[in-house]
């Protein structure tokens, strides 16, 4: 194998890659890259047996292709030897079948490296039928429900994020059951079958670091025990976990006693301000009242005093109502809005607190109240 590239370009790919890579590889040969150069362009490939990704970069983005073949770099050492290259211009050339030599006109690195052959076998075919989404609704989708995800592996289907496909309606949600994160997405034409699958977490959150915000297209291929997203030369496959995710269906309820109106930005100041004499607490516990046409945030320390906020609001119903909830859980939901009008609904204070878009019923945060006494 031989071959030059512009250093941006390996680079961004191998960046890409190497996220399938981890540090709990037990499998040695699963520590590296396996590059595999045709006439057609270069196929980089990383897998840690539950993710693996594969980019492509097609023969006219590459400098020269001298010699076809395939080897395994060690992940580890290729992408600092990349990055830290001064030149423009990068140059592969395979030596002894198991070692390569990296070099520029100024640099020079000679690596061992693996052999081919040991590489497992890695299916990543497509799926007769396929969604598409565009990036930019992807990465929104992702970026409103993950948060929620519980980082508790002694529930492990709480790690990942559950994606139901009914027709058309796709629906996402993320809970770590203190917490509950909904999104809901209209698709394009109907899918031919229905859908209810849990996705690791981690690995999703991998692609969003891969994908822009952008209206590129990406291909979901959904199969019995994997995923894939086709994205820009790019195939992401990731193992499903395994299990009946709870049915979060009930969760939210259909009707509130109390429904107020209020600006974001306000009342995520508030909650922020009152949040600064609890930082150092393990809940974070703020409390809410609704009184008359004014919501007042407050927080108290013994050790160090009491702090109070208070917004006018538009209320449904003028009954007193006092609640307390994590700030910090309140504060990530609120991220996720981007209009400035959310209406806040409850029934008492131990029922959930949902809040949602005045003018976009396509996104429902939930947080359960914590009780203080």
């Amino acid at each position: 194998m031989k071959f030059s590239i512009k250093k941006n370009i390996i680079l961004e790919q191998l960046t890409n890659v190497s996220k399938a890579i981890s540090t709990r590889n037990i499998i040695p040969i699963l520590n590296g890259i396996k590059f595999d150069l045709t006439k057609e362009g270069l196929n980089l490939t990383a897998s840690d047996s539950d993710l693996t990704i594969k980019s492509f970069i097609p023969a006219d983005k590459i400098e020269n292709i001298d010699v076809e073949g395939e080897i395994i770099i060690q992940s580890k050492y290729i992408l600092e030897i990349i990055k830290k290259l001064p030149s423009d211009i990068v140059n592969f050339e395979v030596i002894d079948s198991l070692k390569i030599l990296i070099y520029t006109e100024t640099s020079q690195y000679n690596l061992n490296c693996l052999n081919s052959v040991d590489y497992p076998q890695i299916e990543l075919n497509d799926n007769t039928s396929h969604i598409e989404l565009k990036s930019g609704d992807l990465k929104k989708m992702i970026k409103q429900t993950i948060f929620a995800i519980s980082t508790q592996e002694s529930r492990p289907l709480l790690t990942g994020i559950n994606i139901k496909i009914n027709g058309s309606i796709l629906e996402c949600v993320a809970t770590d059951s203190y917490r509950l994160a909904k999104k809901t997405l209209t698709l394009d034409s109907p899918y031919s079958e229905t859908i209810d699958i849990v996705i690791p977490g981690k690995n999703i959150n991998e692609l969003d670091k891969i994908m822009t915000e952008d209206d590129k297209n990406v291909e979901i291929h959904i199969f019995d025990n994997k995923i894939m997203f086709k994205y820009e030369g790019i195939k992401f496959q990731s193992n499903l976990l395994n299990g009946s995710y709870p049915n979060t269906s009930n969760f939210i309820p259909a009707d509130f006693a109390y429904i107020i109106s209020t600006k974001l930005n306000d009342y995520n100041l508030a909650i922020d301000g009152a949040s600064l004499l609890t930082q150092s607490k393990e809940k974070n516990i703020v409390k809410m009242e609704a009184i008359a046409n004014e919501l007042i945030i407050s927080s108290f320390a013994s050790e160090i005093g009491k702090a109070e906020n208070r917004i006018t609001v538009e209320r449904n119903v003028q009954d007193d109502l006092s609640i307390s909830f994590s700030a910090k859980y309140m504060m990530d939901a609120l991220k996720t809005f981007d209009e400035e009008d959310i209406i806040i609904c409850m029934n008492s204070d131990s029922k959930p607190i949902v809040i949602k878009s005045a003018t976009d019923e396509s996104l429902i945060q939930l947080v359960l109240p914590i009780k203080t006494y």
